[in-house]
């Protein structure tokens, strides 16, 4: 009995681990920006609000490292094959549209070195806690590592 629960268990972790680590597809990542499209090809003074509300949604959906990468691997090579980009309007378009993204979008980025790293993250505190530690008392933790 305990085996088959076990097994159960662990089908079940590998499913619901599959099913959460699902990223955004980079068609669907496309298709929340085209109506940005206008806009970077002739810049007006105001981003369109369905443009604005497809970044906003991609930011939302996307939370993990792996899926942020994707999401910047797809725009990335999304603004790479469209010709008339203004670069200045892709660049700030995250911050004209109020949408808080860690990096510019550009076709120059390296999607794979990006981290995203918030400072309200507990891994973040962790982190930096052992950092002060170490850098504090370094004689402590020597022997330790």
């Amino acid at each position: 009995m305990f085996v088959k629960v076990t097994c159960l268990t662990v089908i079940c972790l590998v499913l619901g681990i599959s099913m959460t680590n699902a990223a955004l597809s980079c068609p669907q990542v496309q298709l929340a920006v085209v109506p940005c499209l206008g806009y970077l090809r002739n810049p007006g003074p105001s981003v369109p609000a369905p443009c604005c509300n497809g970044l906003r949604g991609l930011n939302n959906q996307a939370k993990t490292t792996p899926e942020r990468q994707s999401v910047c691997r797809c725009l990335k090579s999304t603004a790479l094959s469209l010709s008339g980009l203004n670069p200045s309007a892709l660049a700030t378009l995250p911050r004209n549209c109020g949408v808080n993204l860690p990096y510019k979008i550009s076709t120059a980025i390296d999607c794979n070195t990006y981290v995203h790293l918030s400072l309200n993250q507990p891994s973040f505190l962790i982190s930096y806690t052992l950092y002060i530690l170490l850098r504090k008392f370094p004689h402590y933790f020597q022997n330790s590592l």
